[in-house]
């Protein structure tokens, strides 16, 4: 009998090294705790296994706010992004989205350079096996090896590892995404230790050699000019770069015909796949049967980096066989003569059913075992960044005997997102939309850094030079939205020549530059030739000014259907409380109350097949025993 190895060296054990795992393990480490960050292969940190981007529709809204709570996503996909676009901006402030083409070797190369030199951070290559709990409380883990690695806390980034096979038509591997290897062995111990474990499934589309592709064919995309970087933190000046354009065509009656009469081959309705997939980035073969009265579908042509050949065909995710899949893209036009360098897959996975972890993203019946990312059943690398950092930063607060940070639905899409994770039965994927958040005209992705930096400075991830700079800039917005409101203008003959000028109708009496800018057709900028004494005002404290004059009195409204959101979240519920003993709550809610555990009146009023009925029952109750 061999004795097991220990190693004690180790406070904090983050499993995976994912956008999740990257976020959770530089956030742990630079709050001062001994990490070590474990992964199934060094070459796979930071990995983009499926679309070559950072951002988009609301999903750049949650790059902005990581960056702002101090991680690090915003700021690598500034160092290596090769185009960027401001999605939206023909339409309000409140879906304005950043989204950056990104060098997907860079992208991970950069991260990974940035976790090999954070102090306190450790990297290891292997696969871990066993989670070791004892009383219901975390003491480490176990590596395949056999060796045992002692921690206070654990933080589960695992992603789409855990028993994960890819699946291409009739073909299928058990391997994560990439041909890497899968986590094969910890789902048997996180079950051991009440980890309620479902299955979901994700794909990825085919990537092309480009010297297949006739772009002659497409419609070529350009990126925005000037840049706008994704972090606060970042200079506009170093981000001004030449880019390289996508290009988007389109599906047409060949590729639908081509798919239709192979669908029966398709894992996904053959009955191959048992996991759920996402409803909101289906396969191709699930739109062309979903919706046959369309006769064609975008497909937009990405280049995977600046160092490589290869394009990656947003739009055509397919698990179909690889004969099928070589018909159905060559259908497109512009893609006649393609070769395919990696065949489009699905790949199926072990995730965790949300109900089971706190708002903290800490497991309610494991004390010191967090999860974060694609394993809390979310997609998305911005999904699963943000979620890795809240865990990362709450991990260390455990450890330091600090609250956790906790980031209402009020507060940021971060908070929206986690939310729903714990609060919604999520029979598939999650993916994060602007039109989940209530309050999107105040979260909006310009205004990140004046919602959350606080918030990351008290958790120490923000610098006090970088708290310097916001309140410079929230003083900026101040003083000249107050002298905005005094400074009149009269209704004479050079004020009206210029409102005519820039299709704006005269004055008939003085009024405020402040008023002028309500106007449609207005801004603060356009104004500026009214404004003589106007101070110099940075771009992104304009931007702010003008929204803010604006958008007044809807962000008012908002700001009031705050107040009264909030007074529900502070009304604290009992942990210990039994729901099957107060009589008025129907039978399904109590079981409901009783599954999910939520710790507060909002929280409860969010659950589905909870009912306002129930609600005012439960919030009488409450009243009655003084809480």
């Amino acid at each position: 009998m061999t004795m097991e190895t220990i190693i004690n060296d180790f406070d904090a054990v983050v499993i995976g090294a994912g956008h999740a795992g990257c976020e959770a393990a530089l956030a742990l480490s630079r709050l001062g705790i001994k990490t070590i960050v474990f992964t199934v292969s060094v070459n796979s940190i930071a990995l983009m296994p499926c679309n070559p981007n950072i951002g988009g529709s609301s999903k750049g809204h949650l790059v902005r706010e990581i960056d702002a709570i101090g991680g690090e996503m915003g700021k690598n996909i500034d160092r290596t992004f090769i185009q960027s676009k401001m999605l939206n901006s023909s339409k309000g402030p409140a879906v304005h989205s950043l989204r950056a083409q990104a060098d997907k070797a860079d992208y991970s190369r950069s991260m990974r350079e940035v976790l090999e030199h954070q102090e306190n951070l450790t990297i290891k290559q292997a696969e871990v096996t066993e989670l070791i709990t004892e009383d219901g409380e975390v003491k480490g883990v176990r590596i395949y090896t056999g060796l045992i690695y002692t921690a206070k806390v654990v933080v589960l980034c695992t992603g789409v590892y855990l028993k994960a096979r890819c699946l291409c038509g009739e073909a299928i591997t058990n391997t994560g995404p990439n041909g890497l290897q899968a986590a094969n062995n910890l789902s048997a111990s996180l079950i051991k230790a009440g980890v309620i474990i479902h299955r979901f499934k994700t794909g990825t589309p085919a990537r092309i050699d480009g010297r297949s592709i006739d772009f002659s064919k497409m419609v070529p995309q350009y990126g925005d000019e000037p840049v706008v970087p994704f972090s606060f933190s970042t200079d506009p000046d170093t981000v001004q770069k030449e880019q390289v354009p996508c290009f988007l065509t389109y599906t047409n009656g060949e590729t639908h015909e081509v798919i239709r009469e192979n669908i029966d081959r398709s894992p996904l309705f053959s009955g191959v796949i048992e996991g759920t997939g996402p409803r909101y980035c289906p396969s191709i073969e699930d739109k062309v049967i979903k919706f046959p009265d369309k006769d064609r579908h975008q497909v937009f042509l990405e280049p995977e980096g600046l160092h490589t050949n290869e394009w990656y065909v947003d739009g055509m995710s397919s698990s179909m066989p690889e004969d099928v899949q070589l018909k159905m893209y060559r259908s497109v036009p512009g893609l006649e003569n393609a070769n395919i360098v990696r065949n489009a897959y699905a790949i199926e996975y072990d995730c965790f059913v949300g109900k089971q972890l706190k708002p903290s993203l800490e497991f309610k019946k494991i004390k010191g075992l967090f999860s974060g990312g694609q394993s809390n059943g979310s997609s998305g690398y911005e999904e699963a960044a943000a979620q890795g950092l809240i865990a990362g930063i709450n991990a260390a607060m455990l450890l330091k005997g600090k609250d956790p940070l906790i980031i209402d639905r009020s507060e940021g899409y971060i908070g929206v997102l986690i939310d729903d994770l714990v609060t919604k039965d999520s029979l598939e994927p999650y993916r994060m939309m602007t039109s989940r958040a209530e309050y999107r005209l105040l979260l909006r992705q310009d205004n990140a850094d004046i919602r959350l930096r606080r918030k990351g400075y008290e958790a120490g991830l923000v610098s006090d030079e970088e708290m310097k700079i916001l309140e410079k800039k929230e003083e900026e917005i101040r003083s000249e939205i107050e002298r905005l409101k005094e400074i009149k203008v009269g209704a004479g003959k050079s004020t009206s020549d210029f409102l005519q000028s820039v299709n704006s109708s005269p004055l008939g009496t003085a009024a405020s530059l402040e008023e002028l800018i309500r106007r449609p057709e207005l801004s603060y900028e356009i104004i500026a030739p009214l404004d003589p004494e106007r101070p110099e005002v940075s771009k992104a404290a304009a931007e702010q000014i003008n929204i803010e004059i604006k958008y007044k009195g809807y962000l008012e409204r908002e700001k009031r259907q705050v107040q009264q959101f909030k007074k529900l979240e502070k009304k604290r519920i009992p942990a210990d409380i039994d729901f099957k003993t107060i009589h008025g709550i129907r039978l399904e809610a109590q079981q409901k109350l009783n599954d999910f555990r939520p710790e507060n009146i909002g929280q409860a009023s969010r659950i589905q097949g909870i009912s306002p009925a129930d609600i005012q029952v439960l919030t009488v109750y409450l009243d009655s025993i003084g809480r």
